[in-house]
């Protein structure tokens, strides 16, 4: 059943364009695109997400609906180290500034190329998930978009590692509240919402904000597809449909941490391909060009399973810190890209931790519930951000 689906969801990316090179950016006076997502060496000195710079962006088919602009902040890295992140900061024109509700979009995968930056997508109109992003904008709400970490010329994206995430999403949101020309407030309402990795980010932002922003005022977390137990979630995956989100979540923990030393255990056949991903893979060629391969043929043995490895993987497993506000977890429990008892499992672990989980389950699959899940998802952001008391269904 399954199998049948994905082709057409796949031309539904295809048509939004997911695969789709970056167009230039806005034609506005300043740095050149590709320049404008290059952090400053050395990174000035200011607390996470004060912005380092900006400029407006097209925002794809909202241009004439909201204002946006494109941003660069400070964010902390996944070995707690400062570093710069961008992303796309949208506001309704429309919308009471000094009161609207701020809510973290965190994108799914886009894949490691820079053509495939988040921001860019949405500048030029394919976003893949812009369905979802529509409804907070058309409900008023303001909306910080990460782009998550290694987005520039010669990318070095940290993919689905949490403890680089996490912060990318918190910062997004602190940036959002300091972008002049937004004229957001600092005490707005927020939340965190996501989806896949977008489902993991908001997540970590979550269990992290309580002790890395405890300013914010976070009223809730709608988490989907959450990779929660990324052992669990990548190596079920090998000679499989999603291979190549195995590949790539190699190639994202070993950015994030120069001590896992990927390239020492690569094969050439695996160098060169993981050199052919950063250059030019978005979600499409994820999924498509590397489906059913398999880790030997990148690789001259299992190194993914030395203690260096298993002790990053073990650090960037979620559950450790449960949320303090309202939590929805949402998953596909014909999900073949990320896998289910994992999710569940965190869920259960929410749940006994005390939190206001709402679970639910969809007789689907991972892709197709990027779409279905969002009328679910907004009536919890709305639920949140109008103060109502939290069910849970632990």
């Amino acid at each position: 059943m399954i199998a049948r689906r994905v082709p057409a969801v796949f031309l539904a990316l295809a048509l939004a364009g997911v695969f789709a090179p970056a167009a230039s950016a806005a034609s506005e006076p300043g740095p050149s695109d590709d320049s404008f997502y290059t952090p400053p060496s050395p990174l000035p000195a200011g607390k996470p997400g004060d912005v380092l710079r900006w400029r407006p962006s097209n925002a794809g088919p909202r241009k004439g609906s909201v204002d946006a602009w494109q941003v660069m902040y400070l964010s902390t890295n996944a070995l707690g180290q400062p570093d710069a992140v961008t992303g796309t900061v949208l506001v309704p024109k429309n919308a009471d500034r000094a009161s609207a509700p701020i809510v973290s979009f965190d994108p799914g995968t886009h894949g490691p190329a820079f053509g495939c930056t988040p921001s860019k997508m949405i500048d030029i109109g394919a976003f893949y998930e812009q369905p979802g992003l529509d409804d907070l904008l058309d409900a008023g709400y303001a909306v910080s978009v990460p782009d998550y970490e290694g987005y520039q010329s010669t990318p070095k994206t940290t993919y689905v590692v949490g403890r680089s995430e996490g912060p990318a999403v918190i910062d997004g949101v602190r940036a959002a509240q300091r972008l002049p020309a937004a004229g957001l407030s600092a005490t707005s309402k927020v939340v965190f919402r996501g989806y896949s990795q977008g489902g993991g980010a908001a997540a970590w932002a979550g269990e992290l904000q309580p002790t890395y922003a405890p300013e914010l005022n976070l009223v809730g977390i709608a988490a989907g597809g959450v990779p929660a137990d990324l052992v669990q979630v990548t190596l079920q995956l090998d000679g499989k449909f999603g291979f190549g989100v195995f590949a790539y979540a190699l190639l994202g923990l070993d950015q994030a941490y120069p001590e896992l030393k990927l390239d020492s255990f690569l094969s050439d056949n695996g160098r060169a391909k993981l050199a052919e991903m950063k250059q030019s893979a978005c979600t499409f060629e994820l999924l498509t060009t590397y489906a059913n391969q398999k880790i030997a043929d990148y690789t001259t043995g299992p190194g993914y399973i030395k203690p260096a490895w298993v002790a990053r993987l073990t650090e960037n497993k979620l559950g450790g810190s449960p949320p303090k506000v309202p939590v929805f977890q949402y998953h596909a429990t014909g999900d073949q890209l990320v896998q289910f008892a994992q999710a569940d499992s965190l869920h259960k672990a929410y749940c006994a931790a005390g939190v206001a989980e709402t679970w639910k389950t969809y007789d689907t699959d991972h892709i197709t519930l990027v779409y279905t899940g969002n009328a679910d998802v907004l009536a919890f952001v709305k639920d949140r951000i109008a103060g109502k008391p939290a069910s849970a269904n632990c």
